[in-house]
């Protein structure tokens, strides 16, 4: 069950007009944290996001299942079920057993798949299969949410890190 100060943020970003992605991203950070904290472990950095993603869904955030090819279909049904059940469209059966099994699993996972690393390296992964396109759709729409304090703060991060590369 995810926090209520993880639910409380994610709201707040629905009302900021952000993306279902930044809603859900709240959900994500909470899944680094259990690991760090020594809750349970996960297999990979990417598994993590996925736990992330699909309580974000459960708790009703408005993220679409991927789309066909883009990732397995067995992914791809779970995704639908946590969005459906999100959205009020499924009734959800408690599985106690199943629940449980789970959670005995991922206490055996390691812990280094939330450290600095590893999180570098998937979101960098992430990032390489997306296109330069969508890559700046999304950082003009995240322009379009951000307010003007934000805007500026970002343009002086940007002139700083543009110094610092044609000086070095």
């Amino acid at each position: 069950m995810p926090e209520k100060r993880v639910r409380e943020r994610a709201r707040k970003a629905r009302r900021a007009g952000k993306a279902p992605s930044s809603q859900a991203g709240e959900f994500v950070r909470e899944e680094f944290r259990k690991i760090r904290r020594g809750e349970h472990g996960a297999r990979s950095a990417r598994q993590a996001v996925a736990i992330g993603l699909s309580k974000a869904r459960r708790a009703g955030v408005p993220l679409r299942p991927p789309a066909k090819g883009k990732a397995k279909a067995r992914t791809r049904k779970s995704a639908r079920y946590a969005y459906e059940a999100g959205q009020h469209k499924r009734k959800t059966t408690r599985r106690p057993r199943v629940a449980r099994a789970v959670s005995r699993v991922l206490k055996r996972e390691p812990r280094r798949s939330a450290s600095h690393r590893a999180i570098s390296r998937q979101a960098r992964r992430a990032a390489g299969r997306r296109s330069a396109a969508a890559r700046s759709a999304a950082a003009r729409k995240a322009v379009r949410t951000k307010g003007s304090a934000g805007r500026s703060a970002a343009a002086r991060k940007g002139a700083r890190t543009r110094a610092r590369r044609k000086s070095s």
